[in-house]
């Protein structure tokens, strides 16, 4: 055999062997379930959260302080009234909404939103009960302590662990040393009962250099949580800088590192932020994400309609325009990614089961869409 002959048979083995991997890769990253995308309504203004009240009836919460209620069978929206003063500037404004394990016509619904005080805003969890086409008996359970001079990362999500606790997320703020502050709610997953005291159990309860309603600390910008009531774990995605999205499993009293370590670059240039990706006492992330994908929300599907999807993490993507499915082990372990919807050309923001187990999502266009079995 030749040299050339040689080099030409390498080639061949090395074409192969990519061929091979790259059936092996699409095949891993193939969708398992057959969908078709339908359109339910559009015109709202960055619908930012959003429940199902009833088998047919979804509550949506937009940016800018309104409050809709959506027939998601006729498409028609309605104006909600009872929604306080918000501060809707910057990234803050009318965020998230909630239902209670076990709700029923009548109940508390949970909100988070950015509160003005003193010209700044503060993240807020609030509840109400909804009658008739307004909201009724609207309190505010927490007003963190959270106010800075930005108008970025105010976070928020809220998520329920069916013990009677709620659970929902500050981001830092844009000021990054407020991560590992304990002395502020930013940065931090709380804890809270659902009529907003402090659970007694709380990991830094009865500490004078820590807030007792913090459960984890050092998050940068978590605008996804989530509770798997059957393993009983807490799941969190956050917003990296550039680069270093990150899913984390939540855990009480634990410090997940922002700004110390971080898997991201700075904005101004090609430097790592903080001091490495690891460090002793700071929690590693399940997943993260570079490039940044720009996570908008997260939800655990448990539904029927897409069976292969059960157990799964969805998350909506702001930046790279698209819904991602994150497939976990028993062990709590990313094993898979799938990237969906990317024809769409969309920022995709809260997501939604449905009681027939279809997702709904939002999208910053202002349009909310759902995936059906095919």
């Amino acid at each position: 055999m030749t040299k050339y002959a040689g080099y030409c048979l390498l080639c061949l083995l090395l074409i192969c062997s990519l061929n091979t991997f790259n059936k092996a890769l699409a095949a891993n990253n193939a969708s398992e379930e057959r969908y078709r995308v339908e359109a339910v309504a559009k015109g709202l203004s960055i619908p930012w959260g959003m429940v199902f009240i009833d088998h047919q009836h979804m509550l949506i919460t937009e940016r800018n302080g309104r409050l809709k209620r959506l027939n998601t069978v006729s498409g028609e929206l309605q104006n909600i009234a009872g929604i306080p003063a918000v501060f809707a500037e910057g990234q803050g404004g009318l965020l998230d909404i909630a239902l209670p394990p076990g709700y029923s016509s009548g109940d508390w619904i949970y909100f988070t939103y950015s509160k003005p005080v003193n010209k700044q805003g503060m993240t807020t969890l609030a509840r109400a009960k909804y009658n008739k086409g307004s909201l009724v008996a609207w309190k505010d359970l927490l007003i963190t302590k959270s106010a800075t001079d930005t108008t970025r990362h105010f976070g928020s999500r809220i998520a329920f662990d069916h013990q009677g606790h709620l659970f929902f997320t500050v981001g830092d703020r844009g000021e990054r040393p407020n991560g590992q502050n304990l002395l502020t709610h930013s940065g931090s997953v709380l804890r809270l009962n659902e009529d907003g005291s402090v659970p007694n159990d709380n990991p830094f309860v009865g500490r004078n250099d820590a807030l007792p309603e913090i459960w984890s600390y050092g998050h940068r910008n978590p605008q996804g949580l989530v509770y798997d009531a059957e393993k009983k774990r807490l799941w969190l995605i956050e917003h990296g800088p550039r680069g270093g999205d990150e899913i984390n499993l939540i855990q009480a009293g634990k410090n997940y590192g922002w700004p110390v370590i971080s898997y991201g670059k700075e904005y101004w240039g090609p430097f790592d932020v903080g001091e490495a990706t690891s460090k002793e006492g700071m929690e590693q992330p399940v997943k993260y994400y570079i490039p940044s994908i720009a996570p908008g929300s997260l939800l655990l599907y448990t539904g029927t309609a897409f069976p292969g999807w059960r157990g799964d993490l969805f998350s909506g993507a702001l930046k790279l325009q698209h819904l991602n499915r994150v497939k976990l082990n028993r062990a709590g372990q990313a094993v898979a990614e799938e990237r969906l919807l990317s024809d769409l050309n969309e920022r995709i923001r809260a997501l939604a089961q449905s009681p027939e187990g279809w997702i709904y999502f939002s999208t910053d266009s202002g349009k909310i869409m759902r995936l059906v079995p095919q």
